[in-house]
């Protein structure tokens, strides 16, 4: 008799891609658990009680309570979607970019420093204008676009003050003059299941900053940039975003593992709740199976 599957999906607040998500599962009639990170506490000596789920979906907006939620579940021996690995890496927009470049994946111009000076001393080399970024973060927050000495000297001073670990890692990008829009495509697993255009003339073209969706076509280019990409943090359920570059073409700008998808589920037309859903099943299985065949 095949055991019942019995998942866990891992949220801070009930957005709608969370409501989306229990929907799918309700659906499918599967065995599932709401665990409020808000009021989860973990106890190391007691194990037992987390290894009745044969996954776990991490959903956390907070990245820091994600991740290590994921760490613990990981080392309980509790499947996750996405794994701790691939959360640590796609959180970090420095650590993505190094494995990026690694892989030999096409990414924009990156420079790493960690003292004002050295951040100064690059920005300088770049030419301006540059993109400062938080090597944590999303949304689009604390992005700037620095257009001259000035700027730049109150921007690095301003990030290093504030003393955080995050703002004493300057990441320098290079600013792209984008066709006033960027691409985010949804990837499970080893399928990009469908992508979107936002639009906006501001230079964030982010959907949480007021960007406009618009259905982008799959091509063969997107969607082998895309596979490259995740293959090289370590795959899973992933959002990839693309720019298209005026001289050298389309680039990964970044990748999120807990994508919201409130405009590309409508827009597209395609169910990425049931998809994500059908994936975290997967995993489940595939993990109860490798159990019972070295029990």
């Amino acid at each position: 008799m095949t055991k019942r599957l019995h998942i866990g999906v891992l949220y801070s607040r009930v957005r709608v891609e969370e409501k989306w998500i229990f929907g799918a599962m309700e659906k499918r009639g599967i065995d599932y658990e709401r665990l409020d990170d808000r009021e989860l506490a973990f106890d190391l000596e007691q194990p037992a009680k987390w290894r009745e789920f044969d996954a776990v979906l991490e959903r956390s907006i907070s990245y820091t309570s994600g991740l290590y939620s994921l760490r613990v579940l990981n080392s309980f021996g509790v499947p996750t979607v996405n794994t701790a690995s691939v959360a640590e890496v796609c959180g970090d927009k420095l650590v993505t970019s190094a494995l990026l470049a690694q892989a030999g994946v096409p990414q924009p111009h990156v420079v790493t420093a960690f003292t004002p000076e050295a951040a100064l001393d690059a920005i300088e080399a770049f030419g301006y204008p540059v993109v400062l970024k938080p090597v944590v973060g999303s949304w689009g927050r604390l992005l700037a676009k620095v257009n001259d000495r000035d700027a730049a000297e109150a921007i690095v001073e301003h990030k290093a003050t504030l003393g955080s670990v995050q703002h004493s890692v300057f990441y320098i990008q290079e600013y792209i003059q984008k066709p006033g829009r960027d691409i985010r495509a949804i990837v499970v697993g080893d399928r990009v299941l469908t992508a979107i255009y936002r639009k906006s003339g501001h230079w964030i073209t982010n959907t949480a900053r007021g960007g406009e969706g618009e259905v982008c076509p799959i091509t063969p280019e997107i969607e082998d940039l895309c596979l490259r990409a995740v293959h090289a943090v370590g795959g899973g359920v992933l959002a990839v975003d693309l720019v298209e570059h005026p001289q050298k073409g389309m680039l990964v700008n970044e990748i999120n593992h807990t994508m919201e998808f409130h405009a590309a589920q409508p827009i597209s037309g395609v169910d990425i709740a049931s998809e994500i859903v059908n994936y975290t099943v997967e995993v489940a299985k595939q993990a109860a199976a490798r159990q019972e065949a070295t029990a």
